[in-house]
């Protein structure tokens, strides 16, 4: 999900996803009126299919090898998560361009989500500006409050990390988060005219809620602008945001206000803990369920989701656009990425099954509230493998005992063994449930998902 550091950022090592046949004939009218290039139709939906809220669940690198490793280790290979379940499914290319826009096979999430968030794919370390021309790019979070919808942004990494930002903000590069980190976006800075680091457009943006880590970034001071001088933290309360820090003071959270959630310094703490991968493998072994690091009144990212599920249907309607208004809430399991960087089994595939529970809750929203479209994707895949138990993999490797008393192991060879593992550029994942899911059917570019969203909404 994020660069290991705002250098390596730079330099491109970056690491841091009715009845049946009526369904069939829809989906085949569908499939033959799609464009070429995958994009959705851009005219505006059937009225007979209207949607209300919109809840875009991204799970950072997680291709079908680790979907399948946390099915493997939870319900079991022939088992379901809750994200098989939804009733539509599709792909996604992933790939991002240059700046002449010829294809970069391998995307980063900067590029990734800044093309479901704008309908444009950039370069890679690029957060919703153009390829070509570095020019801010209309996001869909932008547009639903334009439209009167609330909005929201659940992460598991920090609230400015890339794809968080992609909705929010518009910087040259990913590492320019805050005031103090703007080295590589010198015409983004205040001072140069710009709308400054990714932390100080995300407060302008102002969504109704925004959860996640992050919370070392905000004692940063701003250095131009209204708030010059003032913590990040400060400008944030000024602005009306209610800061909370742990369960306790999410649960006490109520609509009104908009609620800022930092829950850590920067990452929130993976959930799961095991051994690492290993040159020559590692002996069976079962992942812990609980993490030492992690602060006991840490919530988790389902109930992060549910917090801001209520606090959004509660809020609808809130700027001005009439009572009819849902929201748009992008939920992302950040962690999954990051531990699949570090050749870390038991993170990737606890952060997976962490996020699947918070997909369980964007469902249970979903049976509730029948006007809303459900989507969960990936922005690319990850270079881990699953390997037959007697596999001599030539790089890291680690054997997991499953739920079901499997072997399982899984073998990360896409980077130096004493370095980060590597994104892969193969398609994704895309799948759907409620009005106009048969959209995100067949192959389709990821920049797709966008009009998917817009067209929902009734975004122009």
């Amino acid at each position: 999900m994020t660069a290991r550091t705002a250098g390596a950022a730079l330099s491109g090592g970056w690491r841091r996803g009715a009845v049946a046949g009526a369904a069939v004939l829809t989906l085949l009218t569908v499939s033959a009126a799609t464009p070429a290039k995958g994009r959705a139709p851009a005219t505006a939906p059937d009225a007979g299919a209207p949607v209300r809220d919109v809840i875009l669940l991204v799970g950072d690198g997680m291709g079908d090898s680790e979907i399948t490793a946390a099915r493997n280790y939870g319900p079991g290979a022939g088992g379901r998560l809750a994200m098989d379940t939804l009733a539509v499914t599709g792909s996604s290319l992933t790939y991002a361009v240059d700046g002449r826009g010829r294809p970069d096979y391998v995307t980063d999430s900067a590029a990734g989500a800044t093309a479901w968030a704008t309908g444009h794919k950039t370069l890679n370390g690029r957060v919703s500006k153009s390829a070509d021309t570095n020019r801010p790019l209309p996001t869909l979070l932008e547009l639903a409050r334009k439209h009167g919808y609330a909005t929201g942004s659940v992460t598991t990494a920090s609230v400015a990390d890339a794809t968080p930002a992609a909705l929010t903000a518009h910087v040259t590069d990913r590492s320019c988060k805050g005031p103090a980190d703007m080295e590589a976006c010198p015409a983004d800075t205040r001072a140069a005219g710009g709308a400054g680091s990714i932390a100080e457009q995300t407060l302008a943006a102002r969504p109704d809620v925004l959860l996640g880590g992050g919370a070392d970034l905000f004692a940063q001071t701003v250095t131009d602008g209204p708030y010059r001088g003032r913590s990040l933290l400060e400008q944030a309360r000024a602005s009306g945001y209610r800061v909370v820090r742990d369960r306790a003071e999410l649960r006490s959270a109520r609509p009104g206000e908009p609620v800022l959630g930092l829950f850590a310094p920067d990452y929130v703490p993976v959930e799961r803990v095991g051994p690492r991968a290993a040159a020559g493998g590692t002996p069976p072994q079962r992942c812990a369920t609980a993490n030492p690091a992690r602060p006991p009144g840490t919530p988790t990212l389902e109930e992060s989701t549910r917090a801001a599920l209520e606090l959004l249907s509660a809020g609808r309607g809130r700027h001005g656009a009439g009572g009819g208004k849902g929201f748009l809430l992008q939920v992302e399991g950040a962690s999954i990425d990051d531990r699949a960087h570090d050749a870390d089994p038991c993170g990737q595939i606890g952060e997976t099954l962490a996020f699947d529970r918070a997909v369980r809750a964007a469902l249970d929203h979903a049976a509730r509230n029948p006007r809303t479209l459900v989507i969960v994707t990936a922005d690319h895949g990850h270079g881990g493998q699953i390997l037959p138990a007697d596999a001599r993999s030539a790089g890291l490797s680690a054997t997991l005992v499953t739920d079901e008393g499997g072997l399982m192991r899984l073998g990360y060879a896409s980077g130096p063994a004493d370095d980060v593992q590597e994104h892969t550029g193969v398609s994704v994942r895309v799948a759907a449930q409620g009005p106009l899911a048969h959209q995100v059917s067949g192959l389709n570019e990821n920049t797709a998902l966008f009009d998917t969203v817009r067209n929902a909404l009734r975004l122009r």
